[in-house]
């Protein structure tokens, strides 16, 4: 087909249907034909020439004649010293070596290296994304290249311009397939970006596969364009407890109420001491007949499609005695009620101690009272008996006196 020069040593002539030719590397479509010339043969019997191929097809050099042979399906000598291949196929790649003498006895040697290659379909896009949101990570589809060989690569473009993945904003997902029988590769190549605050408002992807060989055009995908809109921040998730506070008798009942404004409602599920609870999606969550398990620390989780979960702050449900008051307000994250009973016993005990010290010295006031009266009580009984020992009249005592 062509003739060329290598480093000015040697000569190559090529004839082939459907093939390119460099020097001595030659690349040809698979399912195509190939002829390559034996430089230096005559082009009519008799012909002293050999041919060498070290291919897929063959363990080590096998050595071809223009005798034919069984290998003649595969790779035969025409009449001129060419060799033919009526079909190139992925085994076929290798080497092939020439060497004839012409009738004046001149050698000459040929020497090729044969590449095949098959052109894939077009690649597409499957999967497209219709719709981005900014500030998250997106899939925006997966790039299929089938039927090529070599595997060659995709790429994939915003706006006209390569991305470059990065493992942040940017990150692709590829897999390569092969086909058992036919040999042929399928490309995946999963796309997946995080578009910025304030960005474009509907950028445009597109993807490209680009064969393993140079001078060969790269094939583009048909492109697409989602838009990106910008989710408004959710609003913080309210956690209402019934009765207030948390703390109810035993057997009694509480309710949560889990409250966001967000449209459309979320989905709210429920947590206990930092566990999902096993029920199903609902607002409100109800315990009948408080026990013992029932105590600790619950929360709402809401969920929206658009805006990721979000909880709530936690609140705390105890029992109480029958008799004792909860405390006044919700207890958040805190055990109010120990404390308020500790306190309670501190006063109750200070309470009782003032009692006892009192009354010990209330005795000992009645005590020192009773040793003050004793002295005044002897001395009234001496006076007394004094009295008594002495005369009733003067008169008579005088009398008395003078009697004889």
């Amino acid at each position: 087909m062509a003739a060329g020069t290598t480093a000015g040593v040697w000569v190559l002539v090529l004839s082939l249907w459907g093939v390119a030719v460099s020097d001595q590397n030659i690349t040809a479509r698979i399912g195509k034909p190939l002829v390559l010339n034996c430089k230096g043969a005559p082009k009519k019997p008799p012909q002293q020439l050999e041919w060498k191929l070290n291919t897929g097809r063959t363990e080590a050099w096998k050595v071809l004649t223009p005798q034919g042979g069984p290998w003649d399906s595969v790779a035969r000598v025409l009449p001129n010293g060419s060799l033919l291949l009526p079909a190139v196929g992925i085994q076929d790649e290798g080497t092939f070596r020439c060497r004839a003498t012409s009738r004046n006895g001149k050698e000459t040697k040929s020497n090729y290296r044969v590449q095949v290659y098959q052109i894939p379909g077009k690649p597409d896009i499957v999967d497209p994304a219709s719709e981005l949101m900014a500030g998250v990570p997106n899939k925006v589809g997966t790039c299929v290249s089938e039927g090529g060989y070599p595997a060659g690569t995709l790429s994939w473009h915003l706006d006209g311009k390569t991305l470059i993945p990065d493992g942040k904003g940017v990150s692709v997902k590829e897999e390569t397939r092969r086909h058992p029988e036919t040999g042929l590769f399928t490309l995946h190549s999963e796309l997946m970006v995080t578009p910025a605050w304030g960005g474009a408002p509907q950028p445009t992807f597109s993807c490209s596969f680009s064969p393993s060989f140079p001078r060969r055009r790269a094939l583009h995908t048909a492109p697409i364009r989602p838009s990106v809109w910008e989710p408004v921040p959710l609003e913080e998730v309210q956690l209402v407890v019934e009765p207030a506070g948390g703390a109810v008798p035993p057997g009694g009942t509480v309710t949560l109420t889990c409250e966001t404004s967000v449209q459309p409602p979320p989905q709210i599920h429920w947590t206990k001491d930092g566990t999902p609870l096993p029920l199903s999606p609902s607002p409100v969550l109800l315990l009948p007949e408080v026990g013992p398990e029932d105590q600790g620390t619950y929360s709402c989780v809401a969920t929206h499609p658009s805006h990721g979960p979000q909880k709530s702050r936690a609140i705390s449900i105890s029992i109480i005695e029958t008799g004792e008051e909860g405390p006044a307000a919700g207890s958040v994250e805190g055990p109010g009620l120990g404390t308020l009973a500790l306190a309670l016993g501190i006063l109750g005990g200070l309470g009782t101690a003032a009692l006892l010290v009192g009354v010990i010295m209330w005795h000992r006031r009645q005590r020192r009272g009773q040793e003050r009266k004793a002295p005044e009580n002897q001395e009234e009984d001496e006076e007394e008996r004094a009295e008594l020992n002495q005369p009733e009249d003067p008169e008579a005592a005088e009398s008395s006196a003078g009697a004889p």
